[in-house]
């Protein structure tokens, strides 16, 4: 009995350094993150906003997307390795109830070779991770989605992402079978899909500068391209996204989003300031003040013309630890636009917060 019991302990410290040799993971990782938030109008709050009455001013507590995962890779031959990710958001200021408390995240199965990385899934569209770092207060309601679309992440899709070429280079795509999205919002019953070049590193280790060229089709409702370029000087971080998009149920309804940044670290502390000039309307900003979905093909949406509406934020953020970190921002929108001639402003939001986020 002592043999065979040291035998297996044996076996199993064995298999254990096998599998730990060969493969990244699984691991298990995690976001919590809270926001107490003052809006005047209520138009670009996050997340789930069942008891709020869009249109009124109010002090609301926000989930910025609070998720689960666990992820990993195994090599199973020379030069393959498998690659996963399950990963589920979690919604802890919900009032609708437990039936909404987890939703779907990036969660996919692929390979990696040196030919690049396959995976099969849900994930965000490489339009979407594009941006780089460029939406400095990405994931709360200031995030650029709020003047801007094509921001996807989406299932029942193939997604692939080249090694980087001469150090600098990467080139992506993403499709998401017909059959499978043949009653979503592309509409016209076309292939959707998404392409993207990458330049140098939006993270300023290998590279001081990220640049990246995008183009999303039918996916959301939308067909989009942009132009995204930043830069690190010093203690600065400068940057700037164009992007233009169309309706495509109907190409005469389209626009044009220009967005400026600039980040500066003073001692530890990430200061931050951000406009956006959009003609457009395909953001919920618009969406909410006006009640006019840009994405739809109807009567409002062809009388809509003249769109013009600016946000500008300003904000802070500081780690207090490497796991922590605190922030908060000012964003205020404003803008009008035109419904068959007549000039109709939209109500201001001005829209204060602050909040905690802690990552494991």
């Amino acid at each position: 009995m002592k043999k065979s019991f040291i035998s297996a302990s044996v076996a199993t410290v064995l298999a254990a350094a096998s599998f730990g040799a060969l493969a990244d993971g699984p691991s298990f990782y995690g976001r919590f993150d809270l926001m107490i938030t003052n809006s005047q109008n209520s138009y670009t709050l996050q997340g789930d906003t069942a008891g709020v009455t869009q249109g009124d001013s109010g002090t609301y507590l926000e989930n910025n997307f609070s998720w689960l995962g666990v992820k990993g890779s195994e090599k199973i031959a020379d030069g393959v390795d498998v690659v996963y990710q399950g990963e589920w958001g979690f919604e802890n200021t919900s009032n609708t109830g437990s039936s909404t408390v987890f939703n779907s995240r990036n969660t996919f199965f692929g390979f990696k070779t040196a030919a690049g990385t396959a995976v099969f899934g849900r994930k965000d569209t490489v339009f979407k991770n594009s941006e780089g770092g460029i939406d400095l207060f990405g994931n709360t309601n200031a995030d650029m989605d709020r003047m801007l679309q094509a921001q996807s992440r989406v299932a029942d899709g193939v997604f692939y992402y080249s090694p980087k070429i001469a150090d600098v280079l990467t080139l992506n795509a993403n499709y998401q079978f017909d059959d499978n999205n043949a009653t979503t919002s592309a509409g016209d019953g076309s292939s959707q899909y998404a392409l993207s070049a990458t330049l140098g590193d939006k993270g300023f280790k290998a590279q001081n500068y990220y640049a990246a060229a995008a183009y999303n089709k039918g996916i959301n409702g939308i067909d989009a391209y942009r132009l995204v370029g930043q830069v690190k000087l010093d203690q600065f971080k400068v940057g700037a996204l164009f992007q233009q998009s169309e309706n495509v149920l109907n190409s005469d309804i389209d626009g044009s989003t220009y967005l400026v940044n600039v980040a500066y670290n003073l001692n530890g502390v990430n200061l931050k300031a951000e406009y956006i000039y959009d003609d457009g309307g395909f953001g919920s900003y618009f969406k909410n003040a006006s009640g006019v979905n840009m994405k739809a093909d109807t009567a409002a949406t062809r009388s809509v013309s003249d769109v013009s509406i600016s946000n500008i934020i300003v904000g802070a953020d500081y780690k207090v630890a490497k796991t922590t970190l605190l922030y908060g921002h000012y964003a205020h929108y404003e803008g009008d636009y035109k419904l068959d001639g007549a000039k109709i402003d939209l109500d201001d939001d001005n829209v204060v917060s602050v909040g905690v986020r802690y990552d494991f």
